[in-house]
């Protein structure tokens, strides 16, 4: 028998916000998290792209001392996210036994690995901190917030790129339908705001090279568009059965209804120009839901403001949705926040869950002139969405082909 799963607790950290409510209400807002770099490796390192969407606020002033000296930021970050989204959900009461986490980064702890190979080259091997593997492997930020809440049902982390904390989700949804878990704390943090990642990306042609207007580089679907803005940050979910929830009077934001994973097998970083696995993923998503198309009435999508892969998801939108699309209002959250690689699926998530929970679909800013090849409905300024029971889904798409998309059902 299918149980419901439900969405009781949201955490953030996010580059327009230290916290859920802070990243929520600047969203709305139509303010941007991208910034100038302002340290003295981008002049050193000379990188060809000198800003990104950094942090609102700084791990030092939420953790305590021993908590950043001994994690890297992106175990800071999901160690905040996943706490806000504890308290958020009322600090549940639940055996460790039956507490699981599903998280995801994309890169893990690269400052640490790089620093790491600093100290060995200019002060030898002595000086390589016991931490290091601790601190850099992928798992970490997972473990730092399992081990935080005695999580004893499973810590797992995916690592498929931007589709990374999308397909965590998935994973919570398959666990608590398979009775692994009573709560699962789903997320995705990234902290890659460094010199070789921004440099390794703008050597693909993949950032936005707007470096004397940051705030509006990030543009998806519009004409002019040039590439993503990096971001960093955590956001985290609570998942749980909806018996679970009611039995101990937790706030329900909305339903988990489900979702699906597949991949393109087409090009390591291009996606297929055509969008049929991303458009196979959103069918099953809505089949998994035991709803139909017409039912969909929101879309946060992908739209990483790429020349390529915004173009590539309208076509699998399409495919999927037929005339319908017309109808259906889209938002493109990483105009605002940026693409938080890992992260970023979990954070949209958190996006659809609060467009269905307040009736409001986000704006998706800096779109000046759409482009006459993508013909969405692309929400700029928050929109009303209709009130009885909706239907939403979040699009994650990464390199390496893999493509993740959940649904959530209003309540």
């Amino acid at each position: 028998m299918t149980k419901k799963i439900v969405i009781t607790g949201i955490g953030a950290t996010t580059p327009l916000g230290g916290n859920a409510p802070d990243t929520w209400t600047a969203l709305l807002a139509g303010e941007s998290g991208a910034t100038p770099l302002e340290h003295g490796w981008v002049a050193e390192t000379q990188i060809p792209v000198t800003f990104a969407a950094q942090a609102k606020v700084h791990s030092s002033t939420v953790l305590e001392r021993f908590e950043v000296k001994r994690l890297d930021p992106s175990s800071q970050f999901a160690l905040i996210a996943g706490r806000e989204a504890w308290a958020d959900a009322g600090s549940p009461d639940v055996e460790p036994d039956r507490v699981a986490v599903d998280w995801a980064t994309g890169i893990g702890g690269v400052w640490t690995l790089l620093d790491a190979w600093d100290t060995l080259r200019e002060r030898g091997p002595r000086r390589v901190l016991p931490m290091t593997v601790p601190m850099l492997m992928p798992n970490g930020p997972g473990a730092a917030v399992g081990m935080d809440l005695h999580a004893r049902a499973g810590i797992t982390t995916v690592v498929s790129a931007c589709a990374s904390s999308t397909e965590a989700l998935v994973n919570a949804y398959n666990r608590l339908q398979a009775g692994l878990a009573d709560v699962v704390i789903a997320g995705g943090s990234e902290a890659a705001i460094h010199p070789l990642p921004i440099a390794a990306f703008a050597a693909m042609h993949a950032l936005s090279t707007r470096n004397d207007a940051p705030a509006i580089a990030s543009r998806p679907y519009d004409v002019s568009r040039d590439g993503f803005v990096l971001g960093e940050g955590a956001a985290a979910l609570v998942v749980e059965t909806e018996a679970h929830a009611k039995a101990r009077g937790a706030h329900i934001y909305a339903e988990l209804v489900g979702g699906a994973v597949n991949s393109d097998a087409y090009h390591i970083t291009a996606p297929d120009p055509e969008g049929s696995a991303a458009a196979r993923a959103m069918i099953s998503t809505v089949e998994r839901a035991g709803a139909q198309l017409s039912d969909v009435a929101h879309i946060n999508a992908h739209a990483t403001s790429t020349p390529v892969g915004d173009i590539a998801e309208y076509k699998a939108l399409r495919r999927v949705f037929g005339d319908l699309l017309d109808g259906i209002p889209v938002s493109a959250t990483k105009a605002s926040t940026g693409h938080l690689l890992g992260g970023a699926g979990a954070l949209e998530a958190f996006f659809t869950v609060k467009a269905l929970s307040e009736r409001t679909a986000p704006p998706t800013i800096n779109l000046v002139d759409q482009d006459p090849a993508i013909p969405l409905d692309v929400v700029t300024k928050p929109r009303a969405l209709p009130a009885g029971d909706l239907l939403a889904l979040s699009n994650s798409f990464g390199f390496g082909g893999h493509n993740a998309v959940v649904a959530f059902r209003s309540v």
